[in-house]
């Protein structure tokens, strides 16, 4: 997702805001921007270590985790992503799974926090964690639900070591096979961090 002022952003997570710290226009020697941003700002990676105490952090990260093929699934249900749903899907151990919902048709259109988006529900998190898969990912700003599903679905994941990616832009994007590249910035000791993924169809 573009990163810019005023976009949408977590509640009570720290807005994104970037301005001039000195510009060429106004006489200074070179022009050099400040900003301030939570690490999930965007679309960004959660680490382990985002809800369990003393696991992995962002910079230890393998780059295979986020590098390599990748399969889109369209979801068809409305509200979360659920295990009855999934499991029509083949899943199999070692896959990185990118989740296409109607949150990329209307979710992002707004910078006001959509709280009904499309979410893994905690069930559909543990069918993930037993399949094995490696990496998953989803177009808002969370895996887990606003108002339920939050922690629990997190959890699931992250204990079974699978690396989460958010905020995904899958507007347009069909479903089927890709090549995948997701790179966090290595923020040494942190939780997540804020990530630039793209795919490129495999034909």
């Amino acid at each position: 997702m573009p990163v810019r002022n005023g976009m949408v952003h977590w509640p009570g997570d720290p807005p994104f805001h970037i301005e001039r710290a000195t510009d060429l226009d106004k006489g200074d020697a070179a022009t050099v921007s400040h900003m301030d941003l939570g690490v999930h700002t965007g679309t960004h990676m959660d680490a382990p270590l985002h809800f369990i105490r003393h696991a992995r952090s962002i910079d230890t990260m393998p780059l295979d985790a986020t590098i390599g093929p990748a399969r889109v699934i369209s979801i068809r249900d409305k509200k979360s992503i659920t295990r009855e749903e999934l499991s029509e899907h083949a899943i199999f151990a070692g896959e990185r799974l990118l989740f296409r919902t109607i949150n990329s048709e209307h979710a992002w259109d707004s910078d006001r926090f959509e709280e009904n988006f499309v979410f893994i529900s905690q069930d559909g998190a543990r069918y993930l964690a037993e399949r094995g898969v490696r990496t998953v990912g989803v177009d808002y700003l969370s895996v887990g639900g606003f108002k339920i599903d939050g922690p629990q679905t997190h959890e699931a994941l992250l204990a079974a070591g699978i690396w989460i990616i958010e905020g995904l832009n899958l507007k347009g994007v069909e479903a089927g096979e890709y090549e995948l590249v997701c790179l966090p910035l290595k923020l040494m000791g942190a939780e997540g961090s804020p990530a630039r993924a793209i795919l490129r169809r495999i034909q």
